[in-house]
């Protein structure tokens, strides 16, 4: 498969008060089209700051990034940021604030027609037809995130970023919507890489795993392949025994390696 972000030997640094603080060093990955990457570690590692970095919010301090060729240098279309804050605008209908994206992509070279057919369509994706009239009040939590995922997926970005976007949620819901995230990337094919703190979630969505290494000058510790079929069923998994193997794989990780050498 094609690599459509390649990270050399990325570095950031940032100024505090305190004096320079080395959030990341050294960070070699590259992923591949159609990839769901997670990116995983503790609190510290630096797993939203490399989100960032891959979204173009901020720019590295070293080292180069590329996508699909190109080099990083701000925010683009081809990369769709959606967070653990739905960032929806309250005073817009739920429709409205999809629309809102796909006319700040498509509005300069599209009719309305055109806009309102792409807004309709990512609505029905996420399955949310009926609340499109809907204030982002009048629903509940995981809708304003199916919401906030629509728009991102609406702007027909290459590369789907998504920044723990079920931290917030309960259980039930979360699985739903891990659930529902499943069919969404087997229609549309988008590269994902999502930061987690999730195992399970880790595990069951992923084609890789990316664990940090605690912070600071986190770094990537090890990457793991989940080497389970698509589509995958989280009962059937439970007593898959490659399931429980990256589970344990990644648990180990964390709570054996890692916090060995914090101690």
């Amino acid at each position: 498969m094609k690599k459509i972000v390649q990270i050399e030997n990325v570095g950031q640094t940032f100024d505090t008060k305190n004096g320079k603080f080395v959030a990341l060093r050294d960070v070699n990955l590259d992923i591949r089209e159609g990839e769901f990457v997670t990116l995983i570690g503790h609190s510290g590692c630096g797993k939203s700051t490399l989100l960032n970095l891959i979204a173009g919010l901020t720019k590295p301090s070293s080292g180069s990034m590329l996508c699909d060729g190109r080099e990083i240098a701000g925010p683009g279309p081809e990369r769709a940021v959606v967070f653990q804050n739905h960032s929806l605008l309250p005073w817009l209908t739920c429709y409205d604030n999809v629309y809102l994206g796909v006319e700040r992509v498509f509005g300069g070279k599209e009719g309305k027609a055109r806009l309102k057919e792409r807004t309709h369509a990512a609505m029905a994706l996420v399955g949310l037809s009926h609340a499109e009239i809907k204030y982002p009040h009048e629903i509940s939590g995981g809708m304003k995130q199916r919401v906030g995922i629509a728009r991102a997926l609406a702007m027909e970005p290459k590369i789907l970023l998504m920044d723990e976007p079920f931290g917030a949620l309960d259980a039930l819901t979360r699985a739903n919507l891990q659930d529902e995230l499943m069919k969404i990337m087997a229609a549309t094919g988008a590269t994902t890489v999502m930061v987690t703190h999730d195992v399970d979630e880790a595990v069951l969505l992923s084609d890789r795993v990316v664990m940090l290494t605690n912070g600071p000058a986190a770094t990537i510790g090890e990457i793991l392949d989940v080497k389970l079929e698509h589509p995958r069923n989280r009962l059937a998994l439970a007593n898959d025994p490659h399931f429980v193997e990256c589970r344990a794989a990644i648990l180990e990780f964390l709570y054996q390696k890692q916090l060995k050498k914090a101690a």
